[in-house]
């Protein structure tokens, strides 16, 4: 399980400003409920001060959502919109102190969001929805410009991270070449081209967010190819039924180092909302497993495989 901070809980367990702001003069939309998560923040602005007065939100997500959400509401109420403007989602996570990396993409939500309120607010056009040259990951709608944001904000080196922090890459994978060409330019702008210094043990995404108390027990020691492979079926196996429910299903095809390629099939396959669906199997599958993966379609495996 991931190690979640008491002040995540008590943001998840314990919301604040949840709900619809009639007042709201201040609204910003980002995400999808198809992609599996979708954040509306609306926030009431005084308009001769631009003090933000109030702020709720609406969230479909998870638990790292609903807190990064919670706690954005309470950091930028009282402020003004260019001092919430310079609100990062590095902010977010280290008034949470701190996030699992898996979920870092949370409070990149919250910090979008809030740059799309803050543009409605001042008349600005924002898209969220980009035309189909400008996306890099269709799956999950990410563009380019916010990889770059995500890059820059949190000093982001690896494929991995900025699919942590973004989700983009996360699903289908066959935009994992343009995520490091935009990945490459901007470390190369940036000059930090070098090897990333590895993070000591009990850190949460970067070394400037405050890490979270390692656990008591000792590291688990590595897993065998059979237990791996069992841990895998077996966690298939748990999500399955949830699965079934609404008329789909799920099959271990095969394994293949860090590649674990998944078929849908019944309502699933096809489905709107079967990119999601993926990103569900491999979040329980990361968890399961306690290192990062990448679950595949069964299409995408190679020929002769």
């Amino acid at each position: 399980m991931w190690n979640y901070t008491d002040k995540v809980k008590e943001h998840f367990f314990n919301p604040k400003n949840a709900g619809a702001l009639d007042e709201a003069n201040a609204v910003g939309e980002v995400g999808s409920i198809t992609c599996g998560d979708a954040l509306k923040l609306m926030m009431k602005v005084n308009p001769v001060s631009q003090v933000i007065e109030d702020a709720k939100f609406q969230t479909f997500g998870c638990g790292s959502a609903i807190a990064s959400s919670s706690a954005l509401t309470e950091m930028i109420i009282g402020k003004t919109v260019d001092e919430a403007l310079a609100v990062t989602n590095r902010d977010i996570a280290e008034y949470l102190g701190g996030l699992p990396p898996e979920k870092m993409h949370c409070s990149v939500m919250g910090a979008e969001a809030l740059r799309a309120a803050i543009a409605n607010f001042k008349g600005e056009e924002w898209v969220d929805d980009h035309e189909e040259g400008e996306l890099v990951c269709k799956c999950f709608g990410i563009d380019a410009a916010m990889i770059e944001r995500a890059v820059t904000v949190n000093s982001l080196t690896t494929l991995e991270e900025v699919t942590h922090y973004t989700k983009a890459g996360g699903s289908c994978q066959t935009c994992h070449e343009k995520i490091e060409e935009v990945l490459e330019a901007v470390l190369a702008k940036t000059g930090a081209l070098a090897p990333p210094k590895p993070h000591a043990p009990g850190t949460v995404g970067l070394d400037a967010i405050k890490p979270l108390a390692p656990k008591a027990e000792a590291a688990p020691a590595k897993l065998t190819n059979v237990q791996r492979m069992q841990k895998i079926m077996f966690a298939i196996e748990e999500l399955r039924p949830q699965i079934q429910r609404d008329g789909g299903d799920v099959e271990l095809v095969d394994i293949d180092g860090k590649d674990i390629y998944v078929r849908l099939t019944g309502a699933c396959s096809g489905c709107s909302q079967s990119a999601g669906t993926m990103m569900g199997v491999q979040a329980k599958l990361v968890e399961a497993l306690g290192e990062f993966v990448r679950v595949k379609p069964a299409s995408l495996l190679p020929v002769g495989a």
